[in-house]
């Protein structure tokens, strides 16, 4: 065989083997299956989106509940604030009342040192004592005899 016969040979196998390949382009665009198709995906993207819609709603609504605690904590927050400060001025005023009468105490306790020894002291008060208790004595003595 020549070169020239062997080409041909190859050429005609080639074109067997491709006729027998033969591929039907005719469905390819937009027929009756791929309407079909095409359907099917827009109702996918369509639930996609009704899908990602119910969720933004439901995660809104759960934002508004967030909210509405926060504010709730916010005001409850202020009570307190308000509370603590109340209690703050009545310690204080307190404070101030304990000072005052430590103050007052501690003038009356200077002037009762005072009284003490200006009306003769601790001996004095011994003799008053003493004389008290022989005064309940007799007194005694007077109502069992």
């Amino acid at each position: 065989m020549t070169s020239r016969n062997k080409q041909q040979d190859n050429q005609k196998s080639s074109e067997k083997m491709f006729n027998n390949n033969r591929h039907d382009y005719s469905r390819v665009g937009y027929d009756s299956d791929n309407d079909h198709d095409h359907d099917q995906e827009d109702d996918f993207i369509s639930q996609q989106i009704r899908q990602q819609q119910l969720q933004m709603k439901q995660q809104d609504e759960g934002l508004d509940m967030l909210t509405e605690s926060a504010n709730r904590l916010g005001t409850l927050s202020l009570g307190i604030h308000e509370e603590l400060n109340q209690q703050n001025n009545m310690l204080d005023d307190m404070e101030n009342e304990l000072d005052k009468a430590t103050t007052n105490l501690g003038i009356l306790t200077k002037k009762t040192k005072e009284l003490i020894k200006k009306s003769g002291g601790k001996k004095n008060f011994l003799i008053i004592l003493s004389m008290s208790v022989v005064v309940v004595i007799l007194l005694l003595l007077i109502f069992y005899v």
